[in-house]
């Protein structure tokens, strides 16, 4: 549906300049954009296009405003404004309340007739499902789960048994909550596995990405807290606990037992080991590895560039002298002190 450009300019709480009555019919990037389309420019990188955007209007800052030759959107903020204008135009497809013939329902389970269940659902005994839920086909809600209002589970998605979800929570598919975390003791030479008795607690309004997987906790629960968002392909292990309103990118792995603070960014194919604490406000950029608590907020990195495998090689075999490197310039140093 097109709005014009000053209805969208009041829902994101942008200023305007130009012509209020332009319609808007869709969003494109600033280099393929056309007449109907509304841009943005948010990474410095793509200012390149700004003067050749054939966009009938641009999100951008005040600093950026006098180079824009068409109508434009002033925000502070022009990637979160880009974002509220994307959901405005393109809002979540309302689903009509509908239990679908082949799922099964068991024995006490409580389905409000406002929830969606699609097709070869299995939903386990005392579930309990919010209003306007949607519980996609293929999905499996264990014995004891908990699915909160507007909730929306997109499919084959399994939710083990006591499993508590919130509200307004968005679950791609192939995700798992729940599954046993990975608990074992070495008995003389052989693995013992240890009962996973904790569950898995979801907050509200939380994100997790296709085929992520949050194990339960070993004793206490593992906890994800309101507006957490978590890309593909995440692990996260037992007991752990992520702060509200933190991300974490695509492949990370999250050993057990770790405590990420609030408002933390953790960069794609991240690893962090088990029974750490990062503090708030933490960025750990793509690639790092933690092995030690972080425990003042601020950006980290680990992990070194790519070059050349003749260089990498050289570079890795000196890697490896630098103990025995360091120790000679100590002793080097005493010789020069005396």
């Amino acid at each position: 549906m097109p709005y014009t450009l000053h209805e969208i300019a009041e829902v994101i709480g942008a200023g305007l300049r130009g012509d209020r009555d332009c319609m808007i019919t869709g969003i494109a990037t600033l280099h393929n954009a056309r007449e109907g389309d509304l841009s943005f420019l948010a990474n410095p990188r793509y200012r390149k296009y700004l003067n050749s955007t054939r966009a009938s209007a641009v999100i951008l800052s005040a600093a950026s405003a006098d180079e824009c030759s068409v109508n434009a959107l002033i925000s502070e903020d022009p990637y979160s404004a880009y974002a509220r204008a994307a959901a405005f135009l393109y809002p979540s497809e309302k689903t009509a309340a509908e239990i679908h013939p082949s799922a099964v329902l068991s024995e006490g389970a409580c389905v409000p007739d406002s929830a969606f269940v699609g097709a070869n659902v299995f939903i386990g005994e005392d579930v309990e499902i919010g209003e306007r839920a949607y519980i996609g086909p293929g999905c499996v809600v264990e014995k004891g789960a908990c699915i909160g209002a507007d909730t929306r589970l997109v499919a084959n998605i399994t939710v083990c048994r006591g499993v508590s979800i919130g509200m307004r929570n968005l679950i791609h598919p192939g995700v798992v909550l729940g599954a046993d975390g990975f608990g074992i003791a070495n008995d003389g030479g052989r693995w013992l596995k240890i009962p996973q008795i904790g569950t898995v607690r979801i907050g509200n309004d939380v994100e997790l990405g296709a085929n992520t997987t949050i194990d339960r906790g070993a004793l206490e629960d593992t906890v994800i807290e309101d507006g957490v968002k978590i890309d593909n392909q995440v692990q996260i292990g037992h007991n752990t606990r992520v702060g509200e309103h933190s991300a974490i990118a695509g492949c990370c792995a999250i050993a057990g037992s770790v405590s990420i603070g609030r408002r933390c960014m953790i960069g794609g194919l991240s690893a962090i080991a088990g029974h750490l604490e990062i503090a708030d406000d933490v960025v750990i950029t793509g690639m790092s590895g933690i092995s030690n608590s972080i425990k003042n907020p601020g950006m980290y990195s680990s992990g070194l560039d790519v070059t050349e495998t003749r260089i990498w090689r050289k570079n890795n075999a000196r890697f490896k002298q630098l103990d025995e490197l360091a120790r000679k310039i100590l002793r080097l140093e005493k010789k020069l002190d005396k």
